[in-house]
């Protein structure tokens, strides 16, 4: 692929991310799963395992008080809590709660219910034109291809 043709992928796929992620969002809250979408987002992430808060915003890329907020509002709903481990009682960890996990399952269910629907209408050509293509980004994206904090490195 040349550099033309991959800034014109990268276009598209910069393009059409915030249109499938608008999509579910909007079914998300006429089903009434989850109000903010971006929880959807850090209940997948400490679903992994417990992050700082820290950790958290620099992942979402949004400043600690944005984080914290979001952390407290998801508390309030009894999806995560706040743990101070024995070693350094300084450090808060934030984890998902079982509460947390089932509403990221219903969440997930709806979303892939959601999916499911906008993309039965597709002929078998195109479900495998669509099932290379995310078989592609999935190999580019996946974790061999990243970095620790999740992006790729910059190459010229």
């Amino acid at each position: 692929m040349t550099r033309i043709q991959a800034r014109e992928s990268a276009r598209d796929i910069l393009q059409i991310i915030p249109l499938v992620m608008r999509t579910v969002a909007a079914e998300l809250r006429a089903a009434g799963e989850l109000a903010v979408p971006a929880h959807f987002g850090l209940l997948s992430i400490l679903n992994d395992h417990p992050r700082m808060l820290t950790e958290l915003a620099s992942i979402q890329g949004v400043s600690l008080p944005t984080m914290s907020n979001s952390i407290s509002a998801m508390a309030e709903h009894g999806w995560v809590r706040r743990l101070a481990p024995e070693a350094d009682r300084r450090v808060i960890m934030i984890e998902v709660t079982p509460a947390g996990r089932a509403a990221l399952e219903r969440v997930a269910r709806c979303a892939e219910a959601h999916l499911a629907d906008v993309l039965a209408p597709l002929d078998l050509p195109a479900r495998r034109r669509l099932q290379n293509g995310l078989g592609v980004l999935r190999k580019v994206f996946g974790t061999n291809g990243a970095s620790p904090n999740g992006r790729r490195r910059h190459t010229r």
